[in-house]
């Protein structure tokens, strides 16, 4: 293998991986707070992309109850994704007020919230097929104005060629990345939040709010995830209403690998298994999966609380 097809693998692999890393990053938030995985996730993914697209003036299919129907309004990706980021944190804000906070208050078994998570996730999906159908839906050509489709980031003697949308993707996610990690860190939200994730009780005692934290903290969960879907969906179109399923897999598998409610776990979960995807072969590409999850099966066995998670004392 050349030098150079190592460089443009590593490049696409920190592409990709980037987009896992602010995807699982939305699971790391909800499992900081409440210790549950929002199987939800994944449908707000696939609702995030579909959002971006409408606002884009893009139309709906043939199939489903809104055939043919477009929006009067068609905005420019840089605005659209952003619109399309708040819509997804407000769904998860309602998916946090219908399903998680009733169960909670109830004292349910952490089980049935999760449960209650994955059935909301079927809703969302069953619901984008009923009203768009089925089908593929593609981002209109020059999503990103006058860049070119291509970018060089070689020499003329030894080109090292990368999809401009791969850019765009790691430019943005570094973007979000370095906000996300402002906001936790140099925040009173963010101190907040690590307060209630500590000892819901005591922060409360302490004059914190924590059901106001879960909300946002659902909200900022769910911006991540509408964000990382629009970022999937333009660089490989939307497959469907059920194109989030795997991300969300894979998502679990970065969560895990980096260390449950680990922040820069995740990230550094999503960048491995990103480059790791990319030096997959193009005739075993349709194993890819298989080596993510087999390289997370060889860590637990190693490290079973993740590459950063910490071991948990269990008191008797």
């Amino acid at each position: 293998m050349s030098v150079t097809l190592i460089l443009q693998n590593i490049l696409n692999g920190l592409s990709i991986g980037s987009v896992y890393a602010i995807f699982a990053l939305g699971y790391t938030l909800i499992f900081s707070i409440l210790g549950i995985i929002n199987f939800a996730h994944a449908a707000i993914f696939t609702l995030g992309a579909y959002f971006t697209y409408f606002l884009m003036g893009g139309s709906t299919g043939f199939n489903g109850v809104l055939a043919n129907a477009q929006l009067p309004i068609a905005l420019p990706f840089w605005l659209a994704i952003l619109v399309s980021g708040v819509l997804a944190g407000l769904v998860g804000v309602a998916i946090e007020r219908l399903a998680f906070r009733p169960l909670r208050r109830q004292g349910a078994d952490p089980l049935l919230t999760v449960v209650s998570s994955l059935g909301v996730a079927f809703v969302i999906v069953n619901l984008i097929q009923y009203l768009v159908g089925a089908e593929n839906y593609t981002f209109p050509a020059g999503l990103y104005g006058s860049l070119p489709a291509a970018i060089n980031l070689g020499t003329a003697a030894n080109p090292i060629p990368i999809r401009t949308v791969q850019i765009v993707i790691f430019l943005v996610s570094v973007v979000i990345l370095t906000v996300l990690t402002y906001l936790i860190n140099g925040t009173k939200y963010g101190k907040a939040m690590r307060a209630v994730a500590e000892d819901p009780t005591t922060s409360s005692l302490l004059g914190i709010d924590p059901d106001r934290f879960i909300v946002l903290t659902f909200f900022v969960s769910s911006f991540l995830a509408g964000v990382a879907g629009t970022l999937v969906g333009s660089s490989v179109s939307i497959a469907g209403p059920y194109f989030g399923i795997s991300f969300g897999l894979k998502g679990l598998a970065v969560i895990v690998l980096g260390g449950l409610g680990s922040i820069p776990g995740a990230v550094i979960g999503g960048l491995a298994i990103g480059v790791v995807e990319a030096f997959v072969p193009g005739e075993y590409s349709a194993y890819k999966d298989a080596v993510s999850f087999g390289i997370l099966f060889l860590t637990l066995l190693i490290r079973p609380q993740g590459l950063l998670g910490r071991k948990v004392i269990q008191k008797v």
